[in-house]
């Protein structure tokens, strides 16, 4: 993402007079013609109820794969997911799951529809935790096109793994504990009871309000979806369902990330220049703020590679954004829990609320104390030394971590 161009100029050759050329189109909705001959005003309007739609098509989605689910599983939804059973091949499953959508938003979402559906907790929070290590993967293979020039390659080769390093020490920490303690799954659960349970007191009232409101808008498109596929017979009826709805929703995040990077792209800069040098907490802030913003934190986070291949930034100033861009990439998952409402959305928005936490967490344990800290850094740093004596190494990394080594677990385990 980068500051679009200022118009250039023409000059004629009898007047000298510089002739501003036409903006280039920002948004699809711009390039597709469609707005051609309105008022900017106008477009802007346009664009911006685009993303609302698509945001209301995103949460129907959601709901429809969690009714879906329920159709298909008919009542078995645990015995379905017995292979993923093991918390390590959740994990694996949401690893590659990410990165063959290239959307921890996309795995996120579904997955809080399928806990709707019946998928236990147990199964779905290595799931999300997965997807956040999967989203890695897009600012590693922008920092591949440096590796002509060696000391850029470095630079963001180092700038692009510390993200992975930090997201495999958070799983190193926190897979153990949700599996022997339950941690995040009883603190969201927690969270969501207060949230919208009758003892949360007005943020209760205000949460089961919103639930109710956006589950009763989103119902028509979603019963319709339901009534078009009701024809198939029985369990197919109920995957066709899930089929079309991930369909919807990767057309969806992927359709609100090219329009809001369009929209947002010179402010989300600016927020960008004004938290350079402002301390890591002003980093953190920015990162979460841009990543909220244009919907993607792989679009914050591979930003960040060519800023740190030509010098702009360093290592330590890119390490915090990318821990904002980690939590900023929750608010999809917490934006698809409205799709339900009653019991069935407290259990939503605790799966949402179980990535929120885990984002959170590790950015307070990695991050806040001193010795763990730097892990990231120095793990980042010598893999890109290495990866320039032999380039080989990175593409072995990116294949290895985000594909070979996720499915040879899924396979054995």
């Amino acid at each position: 993402m980068a500051v679009l161009p200022a118009p250039e100029k023409l000059h004629t050759p009898h007047a000298g007079a510089a002739v501003d050329t036409p903006p280039t189109p920002s948004t699809p909705l711009q390039r597709s013609g469609l707005l051609r001959g309105l008022p900017p005003r106008v477009q802007g309007t346009l664009n911006w109820l685009t993303v609302a739609a698509c945001v209301y098509v995103l949460i129907t989605a959601v709901s429809v794969i969690g009714s879906g689910f329920s159709v298909a599983a008919g009542g078995h939804a645990e015995s379905l997911f017995t292979f993923a059973a093991n918390p390590v091949v959740g994990l694996m499953i949401g690893v590659v799951a990410t990165a063959l959508t290239q959307s921890s938003s996309t795995t996120t979402s579904v997955t809080v529809g399928l806990v709707a559906g019946g998928l236990p907790l147990e199964i779905a929070i290595p799931i999300i935790l997965g997807a956040n290590l999967g989203t890695t993967m897009t600012n590693t293979l922008v920092s591949l096109g440096m590796v002509k020039d060696k000391t850029q390659f470095r630079r963001g080769f180092a700038a692009a793994t510390v993200h992975d390093f930090f997201n495999l020490l958070a799983v190193a920490i926190f897979l153990p504990l949700e599996m022997m303690f339950g941690l995040l799954e009883r603190l969201s659960t927690a969270v969501a009871g207060s949230l919208s349970g009758a003892d949360g007191g007005i943020v209760a009232v205000i949460f089961g309000g919103i639930g109710t409101v956006v589950k009763g808008a989103t119902s028509p498109l979603a019963d319709f979806i339901t009534w078009a596929l009701s024809p198939l017979p029985g369990i197919w009826a109920g995957i066709a369902m899930i089929v079309v709805a991930i369909a919807l929703i990767l057309a969806v995040i992927n359709l609100i990330g090219r329009m809001l990077k369009a929209l947002l792209v010179g402010k989300a800069q600016r927020v960008l220049n004004a938290a350079v040098g402002r301390g890591p907490i002003t980093s953190i802030g920015s990162g979460a703020l841009v990543t909220v913003m244009v919907q993607s934190s792989s679009t914050t986070t591979a930003l960040m590679v060519p800023l740190a291949g030509s010098g702009a930034l360093s290592l330590r100033q890119i390490y915090p954004f990318t821990l904002g861009a980690n939590i900023g990439t929750t608010i999809t998952a917490l934006v698809s829990a409205f799709a339900f409402d009653g019991p069935v959305g407290t259990i939503a928005l605790t799966a949402a609320l179980a990535h929120l936490l885990f984002n959170v967490f590790g950015t307070v344990v990695i991050f806040g104390i001193p010795g763990i800290r730097e892990v990231p850094l120095k793990g980042a740093a010598w893999l890109a030394d290495l990866a320039v004596r032999r380039p080989s190494v990175a593409f072995a990394w990116v294949v290895g971590v985000f594909l070979a080594l996720p499915l040879a677990l899924i396979v054995l385990l």
